[in-house]
């Protein structure tokens, strides 16, 4: 009787312990990302009123997945010959690397700016899934 108890035990134990291990392989072959396939760019705008006008535009388009709008930061920059010091906000958009030429010409399009910053960088890795979602919500 002790015996099949211990035999019951382990083997409900190798039950739980191969159903751990199927659902992890299983979740990291549907989670499967293409590293650079997502970018993420950014750009400066003068306050924070033009910057929410651009991100919520980019999003409405299904330019951008999301865009964090960061306040307050300091640019300084050489322009025209000048060193220039500006207070701006920062615009981190995810997007498709795919996307990012009709980013950069909407951003082009609607910005105040003479020349506007528009520099993205492929995302290697992440959380795959937000990798998913935003390539789920940014078309090809």
């Amino acid at each position: 009787m002790k015996a099949a108890c211990c035999v019951l035990l382990l083997s409900l134990l190798m039950v739980l312990l191969l159903r751990t291990v199927y659902q992890r392989l299983f979740s990291m072959a549907a989670e499967a990302y293409t590293p650079g396939s997502l970018s993420a760019a950014f750009v400066t705008c003068p306050n924070e009123k033009v910057g929410k006008e651009i991100a919520r535009m980019m999003v409405e388009k299904h330019l951008a997945a999301c865009v964090n709008i960061m306040p307050q930061i300091t640019s300084i920059y050489e322009w025209k010959g000048k060193i220039e010091e500006d207070r701006e906000v920062l615009l981190m958009i995810k997007t498709r690397s795919s996307r990012i030429p009709a980013l950069t010409d909407f951003v082009r399009s609607v910005h105040p700016y003479e020349v506007a910053e528009v520099i993205a960088l492929p995302i290697q890795q992440g959380n795959a899934p937000y990798l998913q979602w935003v390539g789920e919500t940014v078309p090809e």
